[in-house]
């Protein structure tokens, strides 16, 4: 895996452990020569990790549309910065881009970011792994709703387990390295009248 596609917020969070976590990530990337594919922005969670994988003489490529260039104000020191028209626009390039995703703690934006990636794994539209780095527990209410649709048989347990989690940024890219995409989900002719899948 050459480029990874990172999700975050633009805000730093209420916990210093947040920003540690994604300098720890941005390290880990540059040390495995790995290109960070993100939002573009120099504030938050975003500008804390772009900042660690360039002072660690990695490569990172922003994504952002015009309507936010100056309101996450775009960072001035990245490798490449690709402005875009659109929300949509710049989710479709950084999936394009990125060989595999990880969310970072965040807001709406960061989850709905991660949500399409790995709904577009569950369809089969790509077979790259999707991760969340579960920083100080921030994503563990996340997880317990995913366990609750498998339990609920809203999320095939297959596709379920596809979810990468660590809270160790090495220990996450470690898992990247070894995944294994699920067959993809198919409805039989039954479950079509059924309204169920399988």
């Amino acid at each position: 895996m050459k480029r990874l596609t990172v999700f975050c917020g633009s805000s730093t969070g209420a916990h210093a452990g947040y920003q540690e976590g994604a300098r720890q990530l941005g390290k880990a990337l540059a040390k495995r020569n790995m290109t960070l594919v993100y939002g573009g922005a120099s504030v938050g969670m975003m500008g804390v990790l772009a900042n660690a994988v360039l002072e660690n003489s990695g490569e990172v490529i922003g994504v952002m549309p015009k309507m936010l260039e100056e309101r996450e104000i775009s960072h001035p020191n990245l490798s490449d910065l690709l402005v875009v028209e659109t929300m949509h626009e710049r989710k479709a390039k950084m999936s394009e881009l990125g060989e595999g995703f990880i969310a970072l703690p965040g807001g709406p934006g960061t989850l709905e970011e991660f949500m399409e990636m790995f709904t577009q794994a569950q369809l089969g539209a790509h077979q790259k792994p999707c991760g969340l780095l579960n920083l100080h527990h921030y994503y563990d209410p996340l997880i317990n709703l995913f366990n609750h649709m498998a339990d609920q048989q809203f999320l095939p347990e297959n596709h379920r387990s596809t979810i990468l989690v660590d809270h160790d940024p090495e220990s996450l890219l470690e898992k990247f390295n070894t995944y294994q995409p699920p067959a993809v989900k198919t409805y039989s002719a039954k479950d079509k009248q059924k309204g169920r899948g399988k």
